[in-house]
């Protein structure tokens, strides 16, 4: 399959999924005028819905998915396998193609300047995203002591945020985040023993 990205996703843009006669899949901010929407790709982080009416205890775990790229990243970065699966579920649900509402790409929802920043060429690329998004990790986790919950609030807001207020940031959606990411984290962790 052939996968063809007609321009970078700005913030607050839909994103359009369809296929060609060819069989290509075409990925575009503009609506298509003759070809049926597939799908249209435009979400908020998975984990970060205030009114999510998902049980994080018993959501269904996507053991193996992605394992061999999570181990080789995990090896790489010095970042706990379980660690990392529970923020690719939190941002995307295991998703590889999704962009979130500002702009953030792929299963580890990358910002194009962060991804940029990290050597990620294809943010839509597994072992690319999945990379990144584990340096990042390791990076988040080295300025915070190795403290997840703040690197995980930071992963979500930004270092900044966290630095500004001392810990977890007082943002509704941030809160939310680090305890879905707690609760996956322990979830994996414990399925892998």
């Amino acid at each position: 399959m052939t996968v063809l990205f007609s321009v970078e996703a700005q913030a607050n843009e839909k994103i359009y999924q369809y296929q060609k006669p060819d069989g290509s899949v075409v990925f575009s901010n503009v609506k298509p005028k003759t070809q049926s929407v597939v799908q249209t790709l435009k979400f908020d982080c998975y984990a970060c819905t205030l009114d999510s009416s998902i049980d994080w205890h018993k959501t269904p775990l996507y053991l193996g998915k992605y394992e061999n790229d999570i181990i080789k990243a995990s090896r790489r970065f010095s970042v706990k396998p379980a660690l990392i699966q529970a923020v690719i579920h939190a941002e995307s649900s295991f998703k590889p193609l999704v962009i979130s509402k500002v702009g953030a790409q792929g299963l580890m929802q990358l910002m194009p300047q962060t991804a940029k920043e990290l050597g990620v060429v294809k943010p839509f690329n597994v072992t690319q995203n999945i990379n990144g998004g584990t340096q990042y990790l390791a990076k988040l986790l080295k300025a915070f002591d190795g403290d997840i919950s703040l690197a995980t609030a930071a992963y979500n807001s930004g270092s900044s945020n966290v630095k500004k207020y001392g810990g977890v940031p007082p943002f509704a959606e941030t809160q939310a985040y680090v305890k879905r990411v707690k609760i996956l984290h322990k979830r994996y962790y414990v399925a892998s023993l």
